[in-house]
């Protein structure tokens, strides 16, 4: 009998988390949201391309549509969640089913694993991976160069990659499994942005920039015989060549000096290389550089940058060259950050250019483009309408279509545009620009609420404001604008009044200007907070049940309170940096924790008590009252979760199976029932959980899905759709599932 009460059990479980197994769907933002590095088109086979991501992984290009779909969430996990930080990109030529990326997000100690190399054998559904002794940087200064990993156009079996923080050129003979270093190419760059910031995201060295294979040299053994390595120095040389296959390396005689190379692109036609220079190495800096042509044949260097004197402000970037039209090439520039970044394109191999937009009568300007995203309409209401810079900033991706001269895509801190009709330009037609990053959904999320009775998700985003969805029809469009009114760059946090839910406060993380905003219709129109001064910024926030009180734990002051939109005052009795919550029905009741403290204040956040032990806690982290209930509130601790129902006068810990947790969240459950979930410690690792039972039991709802570091994840249940949980990642946007969580007798 204990045999087959073993089967029942395994069964039951097995069950439960089947049932419980929830499919994982982007909320639909689109346009990007953030930083595209590279993008690069297979040269042999029409149609496959890929873009890399500094912080939010790799994508593919679905041709027949313009959209994208990314292909490294399966291999982004808690421990691994720096394989969404994408350093360089490389296509087999022979095989357009394969595709290689090096992982990792910073070479500092911020991110504490070495990094890889990843590769594919099916287009990105599934990976293999290589791991390397050393770090990767993939949101580290110089992530636009590149690219610096490459596959010999002659032998698939043969890579070289260029490694960061002097590291120097790795090379791998079996198609990327394994990788050595090359002992005879000693140059590992010299270019360190800020020597002084030792340690620091400035602070290391940038090294090897790109590796070109001259698919024209022919071949050494099988192994193509010319290669070219560029590095971040502009003291001794920048690019270095090999005539043997890699056996022995020089400096490429005559190459200039000032600058450091950021692309090269090899125009086989022509046997030529075309590269773009800056006086920095990127994506944020640039106030001179450079473009050249290298005639292979000839040795001959020809400097050919489109504008001098004056009218040279800013570096280059961006390199598209047309594999169709021998001397067709495109270059953009790094960065001109006023009036807007310009475009340059040449069809005579750089002798002469044209500009995307040129000045008429000042301040007008005659533009040889127009301009849409009605993939991603805030694009043009919060960004295009409000700023000078149309065409974007930091454009380091730019690639021309190899089989087709009018498909080229370009990319920028904010989202990917591109078209199809690219050769009007030489008509002097107007090229259609476009917001092409439907799919792409890169956004650093870093909060979330989903207010019963009122909007279903507020998304506070860093880089782009933050987004309303009126109802869950409208998560799967992109919405039209983002938070304005005030807009700022991050809105780091946002709370609704929990009885007057249309209610809503968000704040801004941006130095010297108000930045806090209510809204009265749900996050659809704001007002700036009139209590709010120039001084404070960041942090977190909690709105009273009732809308009239402000409780501020601030990124700069401490924790501030305001009520009736009088000036903030410091909360001298809870510490700086406190986490705080609001009763969502006491409109007299806030919440905070600090360390191994719970505090309460029963007088509308005037001053704070402590209250309830949490037992062997030494780190509260989130605090979560209930939607409907007053007194309820919930606690995440590095002990796990305690619950009370006395407003903190007493908590218990619900289960001691869910450990070390960090957000949780309460989310409308069946009938008048509420779930709780939580990232945290259980059973099946560190993912998410939720509970039907107060706590009670806790069950997988994350399966396979990849939501990166869970604490770094955003947490917020539906206020209003039975088993709907959203999660906001640091880089792949915000995730929503919905899926019923069956509590059963395991022994009936």
């Amino acid at each position: 009998m204990r045999f087959f009460a073993s089967i029942k059990l395994l069964a039951a479980v097995t069950a439960v988390q089947a049932e419980a197994a929830f499919t994982w769907q982007n909320v639909k933002i689109g346009g990007g949201g953030g930083f595209v590095p590279g993008i690069v088109f297979h040269p042999t086979a029409k149609g496959v391309a890929y873009a890399r991501t500094d912080i939010g992984g790799l994508y593919r290009l679905n041709s027949g549509d313009d959209s994208w779909t990314p292909v490294t969430d399966g291999i982004t996990d808690n421990d691994n969640w720096h394989n969404w930080g994408i350093d360089a990109l490389a296509l087999d030529p022979q095989n357009e089913n394969m595709v290689y990326a090096a992982v990792g997000m910073y070479t500092n100690d911020w991110d504490p694993k070495s990094g890889s190399i990843i590769r594919s054998s099916d287009k990105g559904a599934t990976w293999k991976i290589a791991n390397l002794p050393f770090k990767i940087g993939g949101n580290m200064p110089g992530r636009g160069m590149g690219e610096r990993l490459a596959v010999d156009p002659a032998n698939s079996n043969i890579l070289y990659f260029g490694a960061r923080s002097g590291n120097g050129l790795w090379k791998s003979t079996d198609g990327g499994a394994t990788f050595t270093k090359v002992s005879s190419f000693t140059a590992v760059g010299t270019f360190i942005p800020d020597p002084k910031d030792v340690g620091g995201y400035n602070g290391d060295n940038q090294g090897l920039a790109f590796v070109t294979f001259d698919s024209t040299s022919g071949t050494t053994g099988g192994a193509t015989n010319r290669i070219f390595v560029g590095t971040a120095d502009n003291i001794t040389a920048s690019v270095y060549v090999s005539e043997d296959a890699g056996t022995t390396w020089n400096p490429v005689k005559g190459q200039p000096g000032t600058f450091f190379p950021h692309k090269c692109v090899l125009q086989p036609k022509e046997k030529a290389l075309y590269l773009t220079y800056s006086d920095g190495s990127g994506p944020y800096d640039g106030t001179l550089g450079a473009v050249y042509r290298y005639d292979i044949a000839a040795g001959t260097w020809k400097d050919i940058t489109p504008v001098s004197g004056g009218d040279l402000y800013f570096g280059f970037g961006g390199l598209g060259v047309d594999m169709l039209k021998a001397g067709t090439i495109v270059v953009a520039t790094l960065n001109s950050w006023w009036p807007d970044a310009q475009i340059f394109r040449s069809t005579d191999s750089g002798a002469t250019w044209s500009k995307i937009w040129e000045w008429a009568n000042y301040p007008d300007m005659n533009l040889r483009y127009a301009l849409t995203t009605s993939k991603a309409p805030w694009i043009q209401k919060g960004f295009i309408d409000t700023d000078t810079k149309d065409l974007g900033w930091m454009i380091e991706a730019l690639a021309i279509d190899p089989f087709d001269s009018d498909h080229w895509l370009y990319a920028t801190g904010l989202t990917v545009f591109g078209g199809h009709d690219l050769t009007k330009w030489d008509s002097s037609g107007k090229v259609t620009i476009e917001s092409l990053a439907d799919g792409i959904e890169e956004f650093a999320v870093q909060d979330l609420a989903s207010p019963p009775g009122g909007s279903e998700l507020l998304a506070a985003v860093g880089d782009d404001s933050g987004f309303t969805f009126k109802d869950g029809a409208s998560l799967k469009t992109a919405p039209s604008t983002p938070w304005m009114d005030p807009i700022w760059s991050t809105s780091s946090s946002i709370d609704y009044a929990g009885a007057s839910v249309k209610n809503i406060v968000r704040i801004g993380n941006t130095a010297g200007s108000q930045q806090v905003a209510v809204s009265s219709d749900g996050g659809v129109r704001w007002n700036v907070y009139s209590g709010a001064d120039n001084n404070m910024n960041g942090g977190t926030v909690a709105y009273s049940a009732q809308a009239d009180t402000v409780v501020w734990s601030t990124a700069t002051n401490g924790v501030q309170r305001s009520q009736y939109h009088a000036s903030f005052s410091t909360v001298s009795s809870l510490p700086s940096g406190a986490v705080i919550a609001s009763d969502k029905q006491n409109n007299t009741v806030f919440y905070g924790g600090s360390g191994a403290n719970f505090y309460v204040s029963t007088n509308t956040g005037s001053s704070f008590s402590k209250a309830g032990s949490l037992g062997g806690a030494t780190a509260v982290r989130d605090i979560a009252a209930h939607p409907t209930k007053a007194g309820d509130v919930w606690v995440s601790t590095d002990a796990g979760i305690f619950h009370s129902t006395n407003y903190g006068s007493s908590f218990t810990q619900v289960s001691t199976t869910l450990k070390n947790t960090y957000q949780l969240a309460l989310g409308k459950g069946s009938n008048d029932s509420w779930n709780v979930y939580a990232f945290g410690t259980g059973s099946a690792g560190a993912k998410l959980y939720g509970s039907v039972d107060n706590g009670a039991s806790w069950t997988d709802i994350q399966g396979s899905q990849s939501f990166g570091s869970i604490d770094s994840c955003k947490l917020a249940g539906s206020g209003n759709v039975a088993g709907q949980v959203y999660v906001g990642t640091n880089g792949r946007g915000v995730f929503y599932a919905a899926g019923t969580i069956e509590k059963r007798d395991l022994w009936a």
